[in-house]
């Protein structure tokens, strides 16, 4: 086989890696921001400040979800069309 066959599978790979790598860092990020938060907090007026800290940061972690959640799904599928794609191409050399 000649390497532009390969060619794709590299890119494919390469920008693969690149999306896990991604996915990743966002999960590491979700995981710290999480452990600053409360599980529960008791505050009076005085602390008003500290509920609302506590809401922005929730904030933060909930709009994460949604470009974990996507870069899963993606991450999961090219892995899996670059895992079709290597045995389709090993089958072609056997036959």
């Amino acid at each position: 086989m000649d390497t532009s066959q390969w060619g794709l599978l590299t890119y494919l790979l390469v920008v693969w890696g690149v999306m896990t790598l991604g996915l990743f860092f966002l999960w590491v990020y979700r995981n710290i921001l999480e452990s600053k938060e409360e599980d529960q907090i008791f505050l009076d007026k005085a602390e008003e400040h500290m509920a609302r800290a506590q809401a922005e940061l929730l904030t933060r972690i909930n709009k994460l979800d949604k470009p974990i959640t996507i870069l899963g799904v993606l991450s999961g599928g090219l892995l899996l069309v670059i895992a079709g794609l290597w045995i389709w191409r090993g089958l072609q050399q056997n036959f």
